[in-house]
């Protein structure tokens, strides 16, 4: 599954308007009553995990749902085989009534265990061992009002009608609501599916379609093919009035986009990036995609980005459809990035699947990893390698936390599955595969992806598998590099210079260095200290916040690549101890750690390496490159949080941006100057605040007078225009104002059909919504069709008005979900609380509406995780922290316990520290050092 589009202020290259929305959703609508079956018995089964002795073959489902009275009644015949004798099959269902059943030809009663989704059929006869039994379930349901599960989605057509159609999203824990399954991961079955819609429907599942049969007039049945064996949360139906465009891909794979109607002609990039992609992983992987077709559509109402279903892959419509003549530069990424994501899965997930959710990351993390692989191949003008150290930065922004959790971690119920699908299962694992590639070179770490498909084709797998894969190969190519030893584990050939590889002639132990990155939270701070030649080394646990340094014990094997003053040839050096020490052949000016950034660990320079590092950047920035100028803003301001380095150091640092023009390091600046004055705007500290504003704008005066008001120029220069000019006109920065109020005045006398350039909108359209007239010509533009690509866009400059009733409103109608989607009620949120006139009311709007987002995106979600945090992260007073406390914990435990809530009260008591520790020497150091 894809994360919304991130859209903390300023992340990284996604457009700034996007929310560090990751998310899944929930579901709520009450099923009116539930399963039938008697209650007075004692349900057979205590446990969440189903028993593992009756194992599901093949479902036969037929679906039949009314878009009318939006609910939908089902059968469902599983081909069972059964290890061990019983006479009951544990099943799980969620919110169905289940009008009867069947074990065999016998009718069995029927159990429900609510709390635990279960249904218990009891056979009137024990299953026995060895023998293979066919259960029937005959239900009904209704369609859900949530994102979750079989749900109703709805859209206008250009004319104001109201369709409704209907789609599913089962990850993680959701196709029990809409058929009666064995709802793991591990359960793989094949499935064979039947629809029954109206003739001027289109369904559509995970297989083509074999024949329809008419039952009646005004119904049909639509018999899809049997599919591969897979598990349950990859199936997917939708019964719509969509369109469509195909292409045949170079392998014979039928590809098609799925739109409303109307918005059919957005369809076209998705389309040739969707086949670019499949032809790049089938060659990638060696594996042929098992299936006849894969289908992309476009769902109106979708909680996460998308979803990966086998052979039918969903997605929001802003992660799909894209109009070369409106969509910007960043939207171009985003959708290139979503569709190489899920379509990575087919293989990674869907091929081979995690035993567990423990181990989420061997899907996630992977597909994300798989994102930058293939799209720097299919897409190269895009330079999505550019990108990739933002994630783990925001990785190790909740990594660092002491609420953070390994890479894998023990879970159990729905709640705890969903809250793995974060920062931790995503980022962070992309970042420690980008490590390991980068260890154990492409070669090696491709070879070993691939042996690990080929062995584990159609299975579950666990952590160490992975591992077990990458440690005895030896790839066919670049034979000079290894050889095969007799004991069939594969070493770098010891006549290759040794600065050149890691460890000389040593086994790779896979799995011994990746434990240290998977099953312990956090990541290791390594303190270089340099004498004479001798380069002395420490690692130590990085942990924000609590007086607790070193004090976990935590050790990593960490692959330490590094250049000097003398050499820009990468060294490389497999730390494994808590010290070691680097002998240089000469000593040395400068010495940087972490080259590139490939390695998911930060870096301090004792003594006086941050003033050699600081004076380099101000004689001679371009010397290392844009990735290491990044990361060097980065440590330094995440030392800050440690009390390593004073904050007078850091802002030292960040003088040489007056010289910096591209877009990684400009977007680090931002990433770490924009929150200091976030946490002054909630404080009422006006003059400092104001002095540090003035100083970030006159930082980037330079750049941002350089910037053309047009679409020219390469990805990366047009998302940062896109970046900068946001920034300078929210910023009061007149020369900025101007010119976007010049455009949206004669864009208004347009009445909106003068064509802006699609990377000046935001710019525009913010300022315009700074007057109340503006603002409404905006929302009436906002609720036309001819707007929908804009609409993220409208949304946030909506969001940046001053008038509080108009930032009540936006609040009000997201959850209403009539002009503004409930889908975009996250980053609306998370927006107004931004807002230095919306803080009180989007804290205020959650207090009072907690249980209805809960119903809406579920609890554990990571819509409701980034509401928490995007609402609370910058508050920074210790009257704020009594009250993020008080509300919370006067939740119900299963609320109170969320992980995004202990990661909310940290943030803040973090920023409390920061505030004390640093405010007065930011107002001397800003006193001092006028640019």
């Amino acid at each position: 599954m894809a994360a919304p589009r991130p859209a903390a202020s300023f992340r990284g290259p996604s457009d700034p308007l996007v929310s560090v929305v990751l998310g899944l959703a929930v579901v709520a609508s009450s099923v009116g009553g539930s399963l039938g079956g008697d209650s007075s018995a004692p349900f057979p089964w205590d446990r969440v995990r189903l028993p593992g002795h009756v194992v599901p073959l093949h479902y036969h489902l037929l679906i039949h749902p009314n878009l009318t009275t939006q609910t939908f009644s089902g059968t469902a015949a599983i081909d069972l085989t059964v290890t061990r004798q019983t006479s009951t099959v544990i099943l799980h269902g969620k919110r169905l009534h289940v009008a009867w059943a069947a074990v065999g030809a016998q009718e069995a009663r029927v159990l429900e265990h609510r709390a635990l989704e279960q249904v218990a059929l009891l056979a009137t006869e024990p299953l026995r061992a060895g023998h293979n039994y066919t259960v029937t379930i005959q239900y009904a349901a209704n369609l859900s009002d949530s994102f979750h599960g079989f749900y109703k989605s709805t859209y206008r057509t250009q004319e104001g009608e109201l369709r409704v159609l209907a789609a599913t999203q089962f990850e993680p824990t959701f196709a029990r609501m809409a058929f009666p399954c064995f709802d793991e991961p591990a359960f793989k079955a094949r499935f064979s599916v039947r629809i029954r819609r109206e003739p001027k429907h289109l369904a559509l599942s995970n297989m083509p379609l074999m024949k329809t049969v008419s039952i009646n007039p005004w119904l049909v049945e639509d018999h899809f093919d049997t599919s591969v064996k897979m598990s349950t949360y990859l199936v997917a139906f939708i019964i719509s009035d969509f369109k469509s465009i195909s292409k045949i891909s170079s392998h014979g794979v039928k590809i098609s986009v799925y739109t409303v109607p109307e918005k059919i002609h957005q369809a076209d990039y998705a389309l040739d990036a969707a086949v670019k992609l499949l032809d790049f992983y089938e060659d990638y992987f060696s594996i042929s995609y098992p299936l006849p077709k894969q289908d992309l559509a476009a769902i109106p109402d979708f909680q996460s980005g998308a979803m990966e279903n086998w052979g039918l892959t969903t997605y929001r419509e802003s992660a799909l459809l894209y109009d070369p003549e409106k969509s910007s530069a960043s939207s171009r990424l985003w959708i290139t990035m979503i569709i190489a994501h899920e379509l990575a899965h087919q293989w990674f997930g869907n091929l081979v699947t995690m035993e567990w959710w423990n181990d989420l990351w061997l899907n996630e993390g992977f597909a994300k990893f798989m994102e930058f692989v293939s799209v720097n191949v299919t897409h190269p003008e895009l330079k999505v390698e550019d990108y990739f150290l933002t994630r783990c930065f925001d990785a190790m922004e909740v990594d660092a936390l002491n609420s953070s959790h390994p890479v894998s971690t023990p879970v159990e119920d729905p709640a705890q599955i969903l809250e793995m699908f974060d920062d931790v299962s995503y980022e962070k694992g992309s970042c420690i595969l980008n490590m390991l590639r980068d260890y154990l070179t492409d070669d090696v770490f491709k070879a070993g992806l691939v042996q690990y498909l080929q062995k584990y084709s159609y299975q579950n797998t666990k952590n160490e598998d992975l591992w077990d894969s990458m440690t005895n190969i030896c790839p066919t190519v670049g034979t000079d590099k290894s050889e095969h030893q007799s004991d069939g584990f594969c070493r770098r050939n010891q006549q290759s210079s040794s600065n050149a590889h890691w460890t000389k002639g040593a086994t790779l132990d896979v799995r011994e260095m990746m434990n240290t990155w998977t099953l312990q939270k956090g990541f290791p701070l390594v303190t270089v200290t340099v004498r004479g030649k001798n380069v002395h080394l420490q690692q130590e646990h990085y942990m924000k916040g609590a007086e607790s340094h070193s004090s976990t014990g935590y050790s990593w094997h960490i692959p330490l690549t590094y250049i000097t003053s003398k050499s820009d040839a990468v060294q490389r050096f497999l730390m494994t101890t808590k010290t070691d020490v680097i002998i240089l052949p000469e000593e040395v000016e400068w010495i940087k750690f972490n080259v590139y950034s490939n390695g998911y660990y930060i870096v301090h320079y004792e003594d006086d390496g941050w003033d050699h590092l600081i004076n380099l950047l101000k004689e001679n920035h371009t010397a290392i490159s844009n990735n290491d100028r990044a990361s060097l803003i980065n440590n330094i301001f995440q030392l800050v949080r440690i009390k390593k380095m004073p904050i007078s150091k850091a802002f030292d640092l960040t003088l040489y941006l007056k010289r910096e023009t591209q877009i990684m390091p400009v977007l680090q600046g931002m990433n770490e100057l924009v929150p200091i004055y976030k946490l002054m705007e909630k404080r009422d500290m006006d003059d400092t605040e104001k002095q540090l504003k003035e100083y970030i704008v006159k930082l980037f005066k330079d750049l941002i007078d350089k910037q053309l008001w047009s679409d020219d120029g390469s990805v990366s220069e047009r998302m940062l225009r896109q970046s900068l000019l946001l920034f300078a006109c929210m910023r009061r920065y007149q020369p900025c104002v101007d010119k976007a109020e010049e455009y949206f005045v004669k864009w208004q006398k347009s009445n909106g059909t003068l064509s802006l350039p699609a990377d000046v909108k935001t710019a525009v359209y913010a300022v315009g919504a700074q007057t109340s007239e503006g603002w409404d010509f905006l929302l009436s533009k906002y609720r036309l069709h001819s707007f929908s690509i804009d609409k993220s866009k409208i949304e946030l400059a909506l969001s940046l008005t001053r008038n509080k009733d108009k930032l009540q409103w936006l609040l009000d109608q997201g959850l209403r979900g009539d002009i503004i989607k409930t889908q975009d009620l996250p980053h609306i949120i998370v927006y107004v609380a931004r807002n230095p006139s919306g803080y009180h009311l989007a804290w205020t709007f959650l207090k009072e509406n907690w249980e209805k987002v809960v119903e809406k995106f579920e609890l554990g979600s990571n819509s409701l995780a980034a509401i928490v945090t995007g609402v609370t992260n910058q508050y920074s007073t210790r009257p704020q922290l009594a009250q993020v406390k008080e509300f919370f914990g006067s939740l119900e435990e299963k609320s109170a316990q969320l992980r995004c809530i202990q990661q909310a009260i940290e943030t803040i008591e973090d920023n409390i520290q920061w505030m004390d520790r640093n405010f007065e020497d930011i107002k001397t150091w800003l006193q001092k050092n006028h640019l």
